[in-house]
Order: structure tokens, then C-alpha cells, then sequence
């Protein structure tokens, strides 16, 4: 007698092969990983668990475009997975869609309420909203569900400091053990506090996190609650010394979403904008003010472009440096003789530069000029001014033009 055999199932014959595709993602076989769900998707197009852990790579691989639409599909198909929730709420707050995740995340903390790394993402996202005190429950409980877990200490210790609450210093000693980013960011938190000497400049990574988490709400809260006026008092000081005639190469550093920009550009024939944070370049690209935007380090940038500039502008930039002797020596290198740098700094008096606890370095003026004289940058004109507007009060700043001789 003959036997018949069944054929396998579809979906069991995706799921196995899911199943080892997150077993090499967990080794870091993101690769293997890969193939495996696609084997799985010519099986069955719409195996979820591969959308989502497929979801989870490009995310990790700063792929958001496929992060978002792999997420989205993951969860329409499972609809109330806590997991899939997740993932969809942690993609969309990376990708900068805040109010989204926060509708999202709330309810994976509702169906699955000891998520420690959701409640911290949670608490994150409200906080990058300016609701730091619904942030705060969210944040605590992530640091008791996850003592030993750094990043949820880190996250605890910025959401304290946000709210001028208690504890903050406490809990970046937790986060310190980590090593690496996080435990350099909580370094540089704890001197912020007071705690520690100030490093020369931040962590790159806190610089560029800082600012993509800012960038949705950026404009908005500079220009209205905080009453931000520095790009256009710069080029009011600068109008005194050089006629904005358009026919300039000009530099814009940490141009974020290009309000400086904006008020530099009748200098400019043709103008570069330069800022660590992709999620601010991408709003600066939309005002279609550069001609070029580069994801870079500014001292970096500045020391592969020698020569290359009439104008170097830095509005509300050189206060996230501590030493600004790097900063000058490759701004002075990049302008053409006869060029110019315009700058604002944050005011501070005697020592060369503090680091305030809103984690911005304050600096004495004369010293900046000090610095400038020892390269080939001369005072052109300066202007004392008040910056913006911190827990309402005034941040006093310093406006500098200087030429290249």
C-alpha cells in the first residue's frame, strides 16, 4: 500500500522559519535574520512576527521609511499585540511622530504595564513634548522595573532635571556603570549638576539625541515660550559691517531647521548648512533656504573645508562647546582672508567657560576674544543681548562679528 503524505502547513512552514530568524537576530545575525523573513514573506505575505522583527532591524539600521511601514503592517494585523505596540510606538517616537507614539505607547502600558523599556520610551517621548510632569510616573516606574538598566536610570535623571526635582544627580550615578554613551552622557549630566569637572565639549551622541528628540517642537517653543530672537539680532549686527549683497560662499554651523539660515541668506550666492541632528536637517531641507545640508560635526566639517568660505555663521551653537579653542583655530582656517565670522555665546565672567545646569556652556567674552586674536579673527563689532527666555528668565548672551586678516 502506497501512503499518502500531507503536505506541510504554510503559516507552520513561515513561523519555523521566523523562528530562526530571530533566533540568528538575537546573536546579531541581522543578515541571516533578514533572508529568513523573506523566506518566510514568498510563504505567506503577511507573516506579522517577520514584519515586526524586520521592522526592528531597519529601525535599528536608521531605516525609519521601512521601520514605519513594516510596523504599521505588523500591527494591523495584530491589532492588540503588546509586542508589535511596542515596536510601533519605539519606531514612531525615533522618527520623531511624537504625539503618535505617545497615543501608542500608552496603550502597551496599559495591556502590559512592567514594559519596562515602553514606559521609559513613553516617558522620553512626553518629555521631548514639554510633559515632563505626565513623564515623570512613566520614568520612575522604568527605573523600579529595570534598576540595573542605565539607559532607564539616564532617562530618570534628565526627567528629574527637567522638572527641578530631586534625585537627578542620584540617578545618573546609577546610569555611570554603563560605560560607553550612556555612561559619558551621564558623566556630562552630573557636571552639569555640579558634580565633576566640565568635559571641553559634550557627547556627541547627547548633542545629536538632544536635538533630533527637540526637533518637532524646536521652532515652536524657541519662537513663542521662549521668546528666541539670536539668528535675527546676528544678522542685524553683522548688517552693520558687511552689506548683505547675496554674492557670498557662506557657512551656516549647527543650522538646525534653518531659522538661522533664514535670516543669513541675503549674504549668501551660495550657502551650506552643517548640524550633527538628521531629524533637524530633514525640516531644514523643506525650507529649501541651503543650496547643500551636511550631517556632520562642526569642527570636523570646518577642518576639511579650508578656504572654503566668505562667511562662517554660528547662531546659538558654540554654547553646546565647552573649549572654543578648536572651534575658532577651524573657523578661522575655513574663511578666505578678508572673510568673516559672526557667533553668539552665552555670557558668563572669569573662568573661560562653565557648564550651567541647563547643560548649555555659559563663556567670558574676554576670553573668546583672547582666543580669536590668537588666530587670525579680529573684532568687528559685539553686542551684549539677551538670547531667550530659560524658566522665565532672561539668557544673557554676547554677539560677536569678527574678520579674517
Amino acid at each position: 500500500m502506497s501512503q499518502t503524505t500531507t503536505p506541510p502547513d504554510p503559516q507552520q512552514a513561515a513561523a519555523a522559519l521566523v523562528r530562526e530568524g530571530a533566533a540568528r537576530q538575537a546573536i546579531g545575525d541581522d543578515q541571516a535574520a533578514i533572508a529568513l523573513y523573506r523566506r518566510a514573506f514568498e510563504i505567506d505575505p503577511n507573516e506579522p512576527n517577520a514584519m515586526n522583527l524586520l521592522g526592528i532591524i531597519a529601525r535599528q539600521r536608521g531605516d525609519l521609511e521601512a521601520a514605519l511601514t513594516l510596523s504599521s503592517r505588523a500591527v494591523a494585523a495584530m491589532p492588540d499585540s503588546p509586542v508589535f505596540l511596542a515596536a510601533r510606538g519605539a519606531t514612531l517616537a525615533e522618527a520623531g511622530q511624537l504625539e503618535q507614539a505617545v497615543e501608542v505607547l500608552n496603550r502597551v502600558a496599559a495591556l502590559r504595564p512592567a514594559d519596562a523599556v515602553s514606559r521609559r520610551n513613553l516617558g522620553q517621548a512626553l518629555c521631548a513634548l514639554g510633559r515632563v510632569g505626565e513623564a515623570m510616573p512613566h520614568l520612575r516606574e522604568a527605573a523600579a522595573l529595570a534598576p540595573a538598566d542605565p539607559e532607564a536610570q539616564l532617562a530618570l535623571a534628565h526627567g528629574l532635571r527637567e522638572a527641578s526635582a530631586p534625585g537627578a544627580a542620584e540617578a545618573a550615578r546609577r546610569a555611570l556603570s554603563a560605560g560607553g554613551a550612556v555612561g559619558a552622557q551621564a558623566r556630562f549630566l552630573l557636571a552639569s549638576l555640579g558634580e565633576g569637572k566640565a568635559p571641553a565639549r559634550p557627547p556627541e551622541s547627547y548633542v545629536r539625541t538632544l536635538f533630533d528628540t527637540y526637533a518637532p517642537r524646536f521652532e515652536a517653543e524657541l519662537t513663542g515660550s521662549l521668546a528666541y530672537r539670536t539668528p535675527t539680532a546676528l544678522a542685524e549686527l553683522l548688517r552693520g559691517v558687511l552689506a548683505p549683497e547675496g554674492r557670498l560662499e557662506v557657512l551656516d554651523l549647527g543650522c538646525g531647521t534653518g531659522l538661522s539660515g533664514q535670516a543669513i541668506r541675503p549674504w549668501a550666492r551660495r550657502m551650506t548648512g552643517v548640524d550633527l541632528s538628521p531629524r533637524m536637517l530633514d525640516i531644514a531641507r523643506q525650507r529649501a533656504v541651503y543650496e547643500a545640508l551636511e550631517e556632520a560635526e562642526l569642527v570636523t566639517f570646518l577642518s576639511a573645508h579650508r578656504g572654503g568660505y566668505d562667511l562662517v555663521a554660528a547662531a546659538d551653537v558654540l554654547n553646546y562647546l565647552g573649549d572654543l579653542a578648536p572651534a575658532l583655530n577651524a573657523m578661522a582656517a575655513a574663511l578666505r582672508p578678508g572673510g568673516h565670522a559672526a557667533f553668539s555665546i552665552e555670557t558668563g565672567e572669569g573662568a573661560p567657560f562653565v557648564l550651567g545646569e541647563g547643560m548649555r556652556y555659559r563663556h567670558d567674552p574676554a576670553h573668546v576674544l583672547a582666543l580669536a586674536e590668537a588666530t587670525r579673527l579680529r573684532p568687528l563689532a559685539r553686542e551684549e543681548v539677551v538670547l531667550r527666555e530659560e524658566r522665565g528668565a532672561p539668557v544673557a548672551g554676547t554677539l560677536l562679528v569678527l574678520g579674517r586678516v
